[in-house]
């Protein structure tokens, strides 16, 4: 029976989704976009699931575009490839499960993060990444712009002018400078690595999964809105979240000074 294409495993309340194409850096081919979406799916409907962890066997994270694959490989006859169809059938799914998941989804960039593999852990509410890793927009050296999401992350994640830097250039980015001009949230030295993510991932799983995830849509809905507008988001989102047993159980927690127990999901 052939290896799974994404791996899963579970720890509490935390679940993991392991890219597992490592003698291709896990580059994305169509039959792993298949696995990846059931296994997000399946993540998404299970509500023992309070935090997603998403990483790279190997040495790699993913290395994004399979290239080879037939999806977007070079035809033989000289035909164009439709290489838009492969974003709109898998890319344009991908990012919107990842930023509609209704739990914190954290990245854990274990190694090169590349083209739509770089924009794939940016789409994740948290991306921790170890010392070694690094991220790439190679688009420009293949004659494409930024997909998976990345034409609309990368100016907001760190500004116009470096997302210009960065898409133009193509020059790899070490994980210590991604924390340092905002791309990322943290590297973290490669022994400390995966101590540290599941720590994170234990935490998050704990906090009011609910909330989180309000959390991320107000966030991301704001960057299109002015103040008066986010304002008026906030008291709406403020007042469904404060009709739910997550704020009942805050506040109660906090006035007996003990700590809390969320469930709401």
């Amino acid at each position: 029976m052939a290896e799974p294409l994404v791996l899963v495993a579970h720890s509490g309340n935390v679940r993991t989704l392991t890219l597992n194409r490592p003698q291709a850096l896990n580059s994305f081919t169509a039959a792993m976009h298949g696995e990846l979406r059931g296994a997000l799916e399946a993540a998404a409907a299970d509500r023992e699931v309070r935090c997603l962890v998403l990483t790279g066997s190997g040495r790699g994270f993913c290395a994004g575009q399979d290239l080879a694959d037939p999806a977007v490989a070079p035809r033989s006859d000289g035909a164009q490839v439709d290489v838009g169809d492969a974003i709109e059938r898998f890319y344009r799914p991908l990012a919107l499960r990842i930023r509609s998941m209704p739990v914190p989804v954290v990245a854990a960039v274990n190694g090169i993060a590349a083209g739509a593999g770089a924009n794939f852990a940016l789409l994740c509410d948290i991306v921790v990444a170890a010392r070694s890793a690094s991220f790439l927009q190679a688009f420009s050296k293949i004659g494409l712009v930024p997909d998976c999401g990345g034409t609309w992350l990368l100016p907001r994640l760190v500004g116009r002018g470096r997302a210009f830097g960065l898409a133009m250039l193509a020059d790899k980015l070490a994980a210590a400078d991604a924390e340092r001009i905002g791309l990322i949230w943290k590297c973290v030295d490669d022994d400390a690595f995966a101590g540290e993510v599941e720590t994170l991932a234990a935490r998050l799983a704990t906090l009011p999964t609910k909330a989180l995830v309000a959390t991320r849509q107000a966030l991301d809905a704001a960057q299109q809105l002015d103040l008066a507008a986010a304002l008026a988001l906030e008291a709406d989102v403020q007042r469904t979240l404060g009709g739910a047993a997550d704020f009942a159980e805050g506040v109660a927690a906090f006035m007996a000074k003990r700590a809390p127990t969320f469930r709401d999901r």
